[in-house]
C-alpha cells in the first residue's frame, strides 16, 4: 500500500537519536541547552498549545511545569535545531478533583484540570480526541511519549525478582539492581482485518460500544503466530467466517495503552456469520454504496467511523479504490 505511512502516528521520519540515550553527559548538558524543547503529559493527555488549531506545546527546559516530573525527561528525539524531550507530570493531583476525575479512568470529554504553572494557551487534552488534526510529527512525538509512560507506568518492579527497578537509557530502558535484570518498552501487535467478500465489507462492534459505532474486527496476535494465521483466527473465532488469502495493508503505533495496530486485508470465502457473544454484539456485511452513506454521516444507523484510527484509515481508502 503506497499510502501506508500516511496513517496517524505514522510517517513523520523522526530521527529518535538513539545513539545518545546512554550518553548522560550529553543529555545532561542538552536537558540545559536553549535549543532543546520538551512536551509535557498529565495521565497520557499531552499538553497542547491552542485547542482549536491543535500544536504540541513545545516548553522551554527550564518551564516550572516539568520540574513537577518524578524522573529526567525521555529523549525523544532530534527535531528542527534542537532534541525534544517529553516529561510525564501524572504525579500532580489537582486540588479538590475527585480521583475518577483526575485518573485514567475519567471520561474523554470532560474538562481537564489547569496547572497553576501552566501558559495560558495551553491545555491538556485526550489524544484520541485531536489525533486527527495534528501534525504528522506532533503526532508521533505524543504518541510515543504516551506509550513510552504507559509501560513505565505498568512495569515499576523487576518481572525476574520483583524488586523495583529503575529507568536508565534517557526513558528508554529499566534495569533492576537486585537481580541485573534488563528491562525494554513492550508493544502488543494487533491485527485489524479489512475483510471483504465481493463488494462487502465485514463490521462488527462490540458490548458497550457507544450507539452506533461499528468498527473492522481485531485482536491480539498469539504466541507463536504469523500475522494471516492470527487474522483467519480471530476472523473465525469471533463471527466463524472462513479467510483466504490475506495480505498486509498498513500499521499504526496505538498507544492505547501500547500496541501496533497491524492493518490487513482478507479474502472472505464464505458470508455466515455467527457471532461469539463474548467478543461481540453484532456483525455485519456492508456493500460500499452504504459505507459511502456512512462516510458522508447520513447512514441511519451506523455513525462515522472515528477519524485517525486505523480502521478509518482503511476503509477510507477501501472506498476510494485505494488499497493498491
Amino acid at each position: 500500500m503506497r499510502i501506508a505511512e500516511e496513517v496517524t502516528f505514522g510517517g513523520s521520519g523522526l530521527d529518535r537519536a538513539a545513539e545518545l540515550r546512554g550518553n548522560e553527559d550529553v543529555l545532561r548538558f542538552a536537558r540545559g541547552a536553549g535549543t532543546s524543547r520538551c512536551i509535557a503529559l498529565w495521565r497520557g493527555n499531552p499538553l497542547l498549545d491552542g485547542a482549536e488549531s491543535p500544536a504540541l506545546a513545545r516548553l522551554p527546559m527550564d518551564h516550572p511545569l516539568l520540574a513537577i516530573g518524578e524522573e529526567a525527561p525521555m529523549l525523544l528525539g532530534r527535531d528542527g535545531e534542537g532534541l525534544v524531550f517529553a516529561q510525564d507530570i501524572s504525579g500532580w493531583r489537582p486540588e479538590g478533583a475527585p480521583i475518577h476525575d483526575a485518573g485514567p479512568g475519567r471520561r474523554h470529554d470532560a474538562p481537564m484540570p489547569v496547572h497553576p504553572e501552566q501558559d495560558e494557551t495551553h491545555v491538556f487534552v485526550e489524544l484520541r480526541q485531536v489525533m486527527a488534526r495534528l501534525t504528522p510529527r506532533d503526532a508521533e512525538l505524543a504518541g510515543t511519549a504516551k506509550a513510552i509512560y504507559n509501560w513505565h507506568d505498568s512495569h515499576r518492579f523487576c518481572a525476574r525478582c520483583g524488586q523495583p527497578s529503575r529507568v536508565i537509557m534517557a526513558g528508554w530502558q529499566r534495569c533492576c539492581d537486585a537481580c541485573g535484570g534488563q528491562h525494554f518498552p513492550r508493544t502488543d501487535p494487533v491485527v485489524i482485518m479489512l475483510i471483504t467478500h465481493g463488494n462487502d465489507v465485514l463490521m462488527g462492534r462490540s458490548p458497550g460500544w457507544p450507539g452506533g459505532m461499528y468498527s473492522l474486527l481485531a485482536g491480539f496476535v498469539e504466541p507463536g503466530e504469523p500475522i494471516e494465521a492470527a487474522v483467519r483466527r480471530e476472523v473465525m473465532e469471533e463471527t466463524r467466517v472462513p479467510v483466504g488469502r490475506v495480505t498486509y495493508l498498513s500499521s499504526q503505533p496505538w498507544a492505547f495503552p501500547t500496541s501496533l495496530m497491524i492493518g490487513c486485508r482478507g479474502e472472505a470465502t464464505g458470508r455466515e456469520i455467527e457471532v461469539d457473544p463474548v467478543e461481540l454484539e453484532h456483525a455485519i456485511w456492508i456493500p460500499r454504496e452504504e459505507m459511502a452513506e456512512i462516510f458522508a454521516g447520513q447512514h441511519p444507523v451506523i455513525r462515522a467511523p472515528r477519524r485517525g484510527a486505523i480502521a478509518e484509515f482503511l476503509l477510507r481508502n477501501w472506498l476510494a479504490d485505494r488499497l493498491d
